[in-house]
């Protein structure tokens, strides 16, 4: 397995990935997205591929300039690992790696949402050492 930045032409195997989610149809409109990501420098997508460049997974973050606290903080936007690589180490690896980001861009902090109907991915966090926060608002526009 290697982790590389996510390029255009994955976004094929990202759709299939974001299905998995519970996002699918984004293969219209992802390589517009893609691009837009891949062109802000507050962004960061990479993917995980195995020996024969299949993608297993991918994390995408954002890095938000904090106007009250000395470090910037982190946010992962989406994280995904394909059903056949699960429990492998792909997104442990993946995490690594935006953690080193993250910590390189000076953020103190990473922050991630993740739906309460996603218990095993919140397991997943706690094992990285993340912890639950008690609110979280959003506001539909």
């Amino acid at each position: 397995m290697r982790l590389r930045p996510a390029i255009l032409e994955d976004s094929p195997a990202l759709a299939g990935l974001l299905a998995q989610l519970g996002y699918p149809g984004t293969e219209s409109f992802l390589p517009g997205r893609m691009a837009q990501l891949l062109a802000h420098p507050d962004a960061w997508l990479r993917v995980a591929e195995d020996d024969e460049g299949r993608l297993l997974g991918f994390i995408g973050l954002h890095f938000v300039a904090q106007l009250a606290l000395p470090g910037d903080f982190c946010r992962i936007t989406y994280f995904c690992v394909g059903d056949a690589a699960r429990g492998a180490g792909v997104g442990r690896e993946l995490e690594a790696a935006a953690e080193a980001e993250a910590r390189a861009r000076g953020c103190d902090r990473i922050e991630v949402h993740c739906h309460e109907r996603r218990a095993d991915a919140h397991r997943f966090y706690c094992r990285q050492g993340y912890e639950e926060l008690p609110k979280y608002l959003m506001k539909r526009l």
